[in-house]
């Protein structure tokens, strides 16, 4: 069986976002992949048009990914302001390997990263996954409320 390797993007994951760059810095095709497995596994992320994609890695502060040869199987973002507050952003792992901890790595590696490692609030928003996140010592932001505005 293929390891499955991560790769840590520079802010704004600029060889992802314009290059197609996966592990090693080879060209593969990365943001076709990164749009497929949100087409595929994250139903609140269909549909993203290569523009939208560029423009959400380009507003990251952190960018991980999980790769398996050369299939993209597992995704994380997050953006911060370095000390106060951080948020996760679509943390997608392929259904058909989740169960295995990668998820978790995913969190993790993003948690360790310089723009999130010492700020003092880490959020994320999760429709199906509370469960999850809640193993990872998250908690409900009670009396927080989440609150937003459609456009």
């Amino acid at each position: 069986m293929t390891p499955i390797r991560l790769v840590h993007h520079a802010p704004g994951a600029p060889g992802l976002r314009w290059l197609g760059l996966g592990p090693d810095l080879y060209p593969s095709r990365a943001l076709l992949k990164l749009q497929r497995l949100f087409d595929r596994h994250a139903f609140w992320a269909r549909g993203r048009s290569f523009a939208q994609l560029r423009r959400l890695l380009a507003g990251s502060d952190a960018v991980v990914s999980l790769w398996r040869g050369k299939r993209l199987v597992g995704f994380g973002r997050a953006t911060s302001d370095g000390f106060s507050r951080a948020v996760l952003w679509d943390i997608v792992v392929a259904g058909d390997l989740q169960g295995h901890g990668l998820g978790r790595r995913v969190i993790e590696e993003l948690l360790h990263t310089p723009p999130v490692v010492g700020v003092e609030r880490v959020y994320l928003m999760t429709t199906k996954s509370a469960g999850f996140y809640r193993q990872l010592g998250f908690q409900d932001a009670n009396p927080q409320q989440l609150m937003v505005l459609r456009r």
